[in-house]
């Protein structure tokens, strides 16, 4: 049992965050972001939901071997294959866990499950104790809980304490809740069910309404004493209530909830750095704690303030979670020694041979623009630890484009270590290299999005172009930068058809049925 104080940070970045379509994340991806978070204090690591692919499996599996602290928490639906599955994958941790779960409100029981309420109840009886049979600590959902009927949820928590759960976990699963409701089911549940007192109580909060934070915290003030959360709130559909919101919550309104976590919020902006490079999702630029104006003061009046004294607008320091308020502007007369420093204050980690490329590709930039912002740098520097272990890489392009067309490209690509040239026409220049990309690479993937924007001001500034790709029911998001509006689109496209190459190896669950067990 925590201290009634201390607050668990359960991080599901790994599994729930890695939902998000687009998210992929490969064995090295995330190795690194489970070092980081063990860096940052995370109590539970959700690594994974290990039967759903080899890939998790493995996953789950290494970080376990090499997680020194937190706990390594594996997913594991009712049926005893995923929990034995789970078992396997995290036998190697220090400190392992089994998060096994059911859905238990009308809807799903009757749509999804195809189950009666006895035999829901049967499978989390039967469920825990299977897991128990493996490991010590087991935490037990009821997903869909806010969609539950109160005497049915009750019945469920108390068998699975019963059963020899150790945490209690009552998802939002489908952001359906407000913070008085929330609060008050979980208030209820700890003061009604038997047993209640001798088992953590957890939030998971989705996004869908914009109240994942805000349920959370209810929740914690109603007496939880364990938040799952993903680092910039990624997460299935909206999203899950953001680590670093709660946390800075909890920390700068300790008046009013008096409770501690153990995050050194000094890593909170390089962990979200991080995860947005490695997923491809960006931050908004106005999203609490981390985003690009977090910490920013435009207005005149503001400004003034800020001068006069910083907590006229700040209400904690950029600091306290990692964000330098130096700005230095660079160009290209700046050199290796001032660009690794801009790079470590930005939050960025570049071994030699990258930094080294990341300086060439400074250098050239710097040769095109009068101005190198931050968020140039960004760009190129995000760009290429996305390319760092693509198969398909860009090299060259040329493109005819104009009113008197035929508009063509004739397009370079590295892949598999192997150069190739192929040329294409299309409808506009844009069509035209895409056209060439599939010449050299053939695929299905359709285009689902494509989007320009400007990375910094200026009419010299880069262009920032998303791009999306479906196949098979699979979607990824690539991105790519460069002062050349075309250039970027090649390079969008190849991040996210790499992105897919990935997305290709991983594998649906089965479906949960009554039989299973």
């Amino acid at each position: 049992m925590p201290s009634t104080n201390n607050v668990l940070i359960f991080d599901t970045t790994l599994r729930d965050g890695e939902q998000s379509p687009g998210a992929a994340m490969n064995l090295d991806e995330k190795l690194k972001i489970a070092e980081m978070l063990e860096d940052l204090g995370v109590d539970i690591i959700e690594a994974g939901f290990p039967i759903s692919s080899n890939g998790d499996f493995e996953a789950v599996f290494e970080i376990s071997k090499r997680a020194k602290r937190s706990v390594i928490c594996g997913l594991a639906r009712a049926g005893f294959k995923d929990i034995d599955r789970a078992a396997e994958a995290i036998k190697p941790a220090k400190r392992g866990r089994i998060h096994t779960f059911i859905s238990t409100s009308p809807v799903h029981m009757k749509h999804k499950l195809q189950m009666e309420p006895h035999q829901v109840l049967e499978a989390v009886i039967a469920s825990v104790g299977r897991a128990r049979n493996h490991v010590d600590d087991v935490e037990w959902s009821a997903e869909d809980a806010t969609r539950t009927e109160f005497d049915f949820l009750c019945r469920c928590v108390e068998a699975a304490i019963k059963a020899g759960a150790t945490t209690i976990n009552i998802p939002d699963t489908v952001g359906y809740a407000i913070p008085s409701e929330y609060g008050a089911l979980i208030k209820v549940l700890r003061d009604k069910v038997p047993g209640a007192d001798k088992v953590v109580f957890s939030t998971h909060c989705h996004n869908d309404l914009g109240l994942a934070v805000a349920n959370s915290l209810a929740g914690v003030m109603a007496g939880a004493r364990q938040v799952e959360c993903t680092i910039n709130g990624i997460g299935e559909r909206a999203g899950n209530a953001a680590l670093e919101e709660i946390v800075m919550a909890l920390k700068v309104r300790a008046d009013i909830i008096p409770c501690d976590t153990g995050i050194t919020t000094a890593q909170i902006s390089r962990v979200s750095k991080t995860v947005s490079n490695v997923t491809g999702f960006p931050v908004q630029f106005n999203k609490a704690i981390v985003g690009k104006n977090a910490f920013a003061h435009e207005s005149g009046i503001h400004q003034d303030g800020m001068l006069k004294h910083t907590q006229t607008y700040e209400i904690m320091t950029p600091e306290s979670v990692g964000v330098s308020k130096t700005s230095l502007v660079l160009g290209k007369l700046s050199g290796r020694h001032a660009f690794r420093d801009k790079l470590e204050a930005m939050g960025y980690e570049l071994g030699a041979n990258a930094l080294e490329e990341a300086f060439k590709r400074f250098k050239d930039l710097a040769d095109k623009k009068k101005h190198v912002f931050d968020e140039d740098i960004a760009a190129l520097v995000d760009e290429e630890i996305a390319s760092g272990q693509d198969r398909i890489k860009f090299e060259s392009l040329r493109v005819v484009s104009g009113t008197f067309g035929p508009q063509s490209a004739e397009l370079e690509l590295s892949i598999d270590g192997e150069k190739r040239l192929g040329i294409a026409r299309g409808d506009g220049p844009i069509d035209a290299i895409f056209n060439a990309i599939k010449v050299l690479f053939p695929h299905e993937a359709r285009l689902l999005i494509f989007e320009v924007h400007a990375v910094t001001e200026e009419t010299e500034a880069q262009a920032g172009v998303t791009v999306r790709l479906g196949e098979e029911g699979k979607s990824v998001t690539g991105r790519g930068a460069d002062t050349d509006t075309m250039v970027a689109a090649a390079k969008a496209y190849v991040h996210a058809l790499n992105k897919l190459l990935v997305k290709r190896l991983k594998t649906a669950p089965e479906a949960l049925t009554a039989a299973r067990r």
